[in-house]
Formats: structure tokens, C-alpha cells, sequence
């Protein structure tokens, strides 16, 4: 695993946490039990203290940076979508921001919240519970729906299992030359793709209009 010291300070490493070999982590990072890091994050705790709390996910090609005496914190069951970039905020537990987001400085994104994909969130932005927030910069447009936590919550989880799973199954092998007759399809561990099919027109309509905001 790419680990590495910076001046003194050692990643910790939690033994239940999945950190994919392709990760980078630097420094003062802590990484909490049944966390999820996803290929090619880089996570360098060279300035400030980064942190992943228990259940969190950190998917591929994320970014976690900071500056000095500040952390920058993913909350319990935090949910941070591929490509986003965390910049010395803290997102608040069992909140999701989503693919190629970014978070500024001192911002912070409430409990239950929902970035929507491709916002850009100010620093400073201080932000509340169940807040859906949109655009370039981000504001809220509504309350999130229970529907939509339930929606995230099958998401989180799937993440979760996923840790397990990539602990005891994935490994380094050489390509295939060809496709097996009958070969076998994946499947998850929950129902969040029904649910997602589900999911109410209007929020639907709402994450499909996130980048004109």
C-alpha cells in the first residue's frame, strides 16, 4: 500500500477499512473501521489532519486536502461520489456529495444532506440538516425526501459490503484473453437499484437540472 511518513506523522489505518492499492495516503490521515477508499484517491494529510469516520466511503479519484490547524472531516456514512475534492471542510454524518463536486475551505455540508453531481460549494458556505444543494456555487433548492435517504442509505451500504467484499476477493491477476461462455454477472447487495428506478419524476428532473443552477 502507497503509505507514506510525513515528517513524523504515519496514515492509521483502521484493519476493518478497504484502502485500494492505488490510494495514496500521506501523512496525517485517520481512516476509521469499515471505510472504503477507491482507486487512485489521494488523500494527503500534509497540511491539516484528514479524517474518515466509521462507514464513510471516498470513491476513485477523490482528492482530500487542507491547510494547517484545520481538519478536514468525512462524518460516519459520509458518502463522497468519484471525483469529488475535499478542501478543508467537514461533512457532516450520513451526508452525500456527489461525482466531480467540490467542497471549500471551512465549508460545511449538514447531517442528511445531498450535493448534487458537478456543484461547486464556497467556502465558508455553513450549511443544515436534509439540505439539497445544487449548482455553481451551490445553494439549497429544497429539503431532501425520505425516499432520497433511503436511496443513499441502500447506496452507503452497498459501500460498506464492498469494503468486505474487496478485502477477501480482490487481488492482482493477469487479463483474460477472451470472454468465458457463461460468464457470471455481479450483483448487489441490496435493492438500491429498484429504488433508484423508483425515485419520484420530480427529483429526478431536480438532479438531471444541477448543473444549470
Amino acid at each position: 500500500m502507497p503509505y507514506y511518513e510525513f515528517e513524523g506523522l504515519i496514515p492509521v489505518v483502521d484493519p476493518s477499512a478497504y484502502v485500494h492499492p492505488t490510494a495514496v495516503l500521506i501523512g496525517d490521515v485517520i481512516v476509521e473501521a469499515g471505510v472504503y477508499i477507491g482507486p487512485n484517491a489521494s488523500l494527503r494529510g500534509d497540511c491539516g489532519r484528514l479524517i474518515l469516520q466509521q462507514g464513510s466511503n471516498l470513491q476513485d479519484g477523490c482528492i482530500m486536502h487542507g491547510y494547517w490547524d484545520m481538519d478536514t472531516i468525512v462524518e460516519c456514512d459520509g458518502h463522497i461520489g468519484h471525483g469529488a475534492i475535499l478542501h478543508g471542510c467537514v461533512i457532516k454524518r450520513n451526508a452525500l456529495v456527489g461525482m466531480n463536486s467540490v467542497v471549500m475551505d471551512g465549508a460545511v455540508i449538514g447531517e442528511d444532506s445531498i450535493v448534487a453531481a458537478m456543484s461547486f460549494v464556497k467556502a465558508g458556505f455553513q450549511g443544515l440538516s436534509k439540505q439539497m444543494l445544487m449548482g455553481q456555487p451551490a445553494k439549497m433548492v429544497r429539503e431532501v425526501t425520505e425516499e432520497e435517504l433511503h436511496w443513499k442509505a441502500l447506496n452507503t451500504l452497498e459501500y460498506q459490503n464492498l469494503t468486505k467484499i474487496s478485502s477477501n476477493s480482490m487481488r492482482c491477476v493477469d487479463a483474460l484473453a477472451r470472454v468465458e461462455v457463461d460468464r457470471a454477472r455481479l450483483k448487489g447487495s441490496t435493492d438500491v437499484q429498484s429504488t433508484a428506478q423508483k425515485t419520484s419524476k420530480a427529483y429526478q428532473l431536480t438532479m438531471s437540472l444541477a448543473c444549470q443552477f
